[in-house]
C-alpha cells in the first residue's frame, strides 16, 4: 500500500494509494490504514539509520564482531515493521548486542514512541482497556501480555532512577510565595494475606502572591513499611523546591497522624491541620448535641455553624474543646457517642497549636490538604481498586511511578527526553 519513492540525505518520500469507497466511515477506516501504513515504512527507514555497517566495536575493553544480519519484528504506532540488522559477540561467545536496539532505544521490542504510548496507556487504564483502545482508536491488533511486558519495563526504569534522575519543576506562571507540602495514603487491595496495605501520597503545591494554586508536583508509592523510600523521595523534592524558591514560605498541612508531623516539622516553616479533618471531628459534636435520629436537620445546622466560627473566630476552638469535654460526660448519651465527643477533646487538645485558621486566613494562606486528599483518589484509587483487582507491591509500583509521571505537568516529556539521553536499559 505504502513504499518509499525517494531517498535524499535525511528526508523520504513515501506514496501510498486510498481507495475512498462506501460511507465516509468506511473511508476514514482507509484512511487510518494508509496512514498506518505510511508510518510503518517511513519507520522501517528510520529504523535502518542507527544501524552498524557490520565494522567490529569495541564497548569498554571487549571487542565485539559482527554475526552478520538477522532479521528482527518491532513494534511500532502505526503495526509491526521487520528490519534486518546487524548482532554482535565477543569472541568467548555469550551475549548478543544488537547496536541498532541500543541506539534507537528500543524498549522490549518496541520503538520508543510506541513504548511511550503503551505505558501511558497503562498508567491510566487496565490491560485489556488498553488492548481494546489500540484495536479500536489505532488499528493496532497487540497483545495483552506484550503490552503489560513493555509498560512494566518502562515503569521499572521509572523506579530505578527516581533518585538518580532530577526533574525541572512544573512551568509556573507567577513568583510563588508559598509551598504546601502534604502527604497522606490511601488503602489498596493486595495479593497477600495483609489484604489491603497503604499506599503513600505527596503533593508539593504552589501559590502565588495572590493565593493562587500553580501546578502541583505529584509523588506515590506502593506500600511501604517503614515509609523511609518514600519519605525520601519527597525529601529530595522538598529540598529541589527549597533551592528554586529559597524565600517562599514552606507550609505542612495533613491529617492529624503523628507520623506526619515527625516528618513535617523537620521541612516546613509552619504547620496546619487540614481544616476538613478538623471538621469530621465537629461532626463527632454535632452529633452528640443532637443525638436523636430526627435531628439530622439540627446536626447538619451545627456543624456548619461552628465550622464556621472555628475557620474564622480565634476563640473558637478553646469553645469547641469545652463543649467536647462537657459531651464527654453528658450521662444521656450513648458510650459510642461520648467516646466520639472524647476522641474529639482529645483532638482539638492536641492539635490545638497546629488549627490557627483564622490566622492563616488573614494572611491568605491555604487551611486545606484538598490536592492531596484528590491525589489519593486520582493516583491511587482510580487505578488500583477497580473491581477485582489485586496488586503486588511491584506491580503497584510500577503503576504509581507511571501515574506520577503522566499527573506531574511535564514530566512525562522529561522522563522520555532522558531515555532518549540514557537509553532504556537502564534497570537491567
Amino acid at each position: 500500500m505504502a513504499k518509499v519513492v525517494k531517498r535524499s540525505g535525511e528526508e523520504v518520500t513515501v506514496e501510498v494509494t486510498v481507495r475512498l469507497r462506501g460511507s465516509l466511515l468506511e473511508m476514514e477506516a482507509a484512511i487510518l490504514e494508509a496512514s498506518n501504513a505510511v508510518g510503518c515504512c517511513a519507520t522501517e527507514e528510520a529504523l535502518q539509520r542507527f544501524d552498524t555497517d557490520g565494522s567490529a566495536l569495541r564497548i569498554g575493553e571487549i571487542k565485539l564482531t559482527a554475526r552478520g544480519r538477522d532479521p528482527k519484528e518491532y513494534q511500532t504506532p502505526y503495526g509491526a515493521v521487520q528490519v534486518e540488522r546487524y548482532v554482535y559477540q565477543s569472541s568467548r561467545g555469550g551475549r548478543i548486542y544488537c547496536p541498532l536496539e541500543h541506539q534507537a532505544r528500543i524498549v522490549r521490542g518496541a520503538t520508543p514512541r510506541f513504548a511511550s504510548q503503551l505505558s501511558h496507556k497503562y498508567a491510566q487504564l487496565n490491560v485489556r482497556a488498553v488492548q481494546a483502545d489500540l484495536e479500536q482508536n489505532h488499528g493496532r491488533t497487540v497483545a495483552a501480555s506484550y503490552i503489560q511486558n513493555v509498560a512494566e519495563w518502562v515503569g521499572a526504569i521509572a523506579m530505578a532512577k527516581e533518585e538518580d534522575w532530577e526533574y525541572a519543576l512544573p512551568a509556573l506562571d507567577a513568583p510563588i510565595a508559598t509551598v504546601v507540602v502534604s502527604r497522606d495514603g490511601a488503602m489498596i487491595p493486595m495479593a497477600d494475606p495483609a489484604g489491603y496495605r497503604e499506599a503513600m501520597v505527596g503533593t508539593l503545591s504552589f501559590y502565588d502572591h495572590e493565593g493562587e494554586r500553580q501546578p502541583s508536583i505529584y509523588l506515590a508509592a506502593a506500600p511501604e513499611y517503614g515509609k523511609q523510600a518514600f519519605l525520601q523521595r519527597l525529601e529530595r523534592e522538598i529540598l529541589r523546591a527549597k533551592q528554586h524558591f529559597p524565600k517562599a514560605l514552606y507550609l505542612g498541612i495533613a491529617d492529624g497522624a503523628a507520623s506526619n508531623w515527625r516528618f513535617l516539622e523537620q521541612h516546613t516553616d509552619r504547620q496546619l491541620i487540614d481544616f476538613f479533618h478538623a471538621t469530621e471531628y465537629v461532626g463527632k459534636l454535632a452529633q452528640a448535641t443532637y443525638p436523636h435520629r430526627q435531628g439530622e436537620h439540627q446536626r447538619a445546622q451545627w456543624q456548619r455553624a461552628h465550622c464556621s466560627t472555628l475557620k474564622h473566630d480565634p476563640n473558637a476552638l478553646d469553645g469547641l474543646i469545652d463543649e467536647a469535654a462537657r459531651l464527654s460526660q453528658r450521662r444521656s448519651l450513648s458510650q459510642k457517642v461520648r467516646d466520639d465527643a472524647l476522641s474529639a477533646w482529645t483532638y482539638f487538645t492536641n492539635h490545638r497549636h497546629q488549627m490557627d485558621y483564622p490566622g492563616f486566613i488573614a494572611a491568605g494562606l491555604p487551611i486545606g490538604s484538598g490536592v492531596t486528599e484528590a491525589a489519593c483518589k486520582t493516583l491511587v484509587k482510580q487505578r488500583l481498586c477497580a473491581s477485582g483487582m489485586r496488586w503486588k507491591t511491584k506491580g503497584a509500583g510500577i503503576v504509581l511511578s507511571l501515574r506520577t509521571l503522566t499527573q506531574t505537568a511535564g514530566r512525562w516529556t522529561q522522563f522520555w527526553h532522558k531515555i532518549d539521553q540514557f537509553g532504556a536499559e537502564c534497570c537491567g
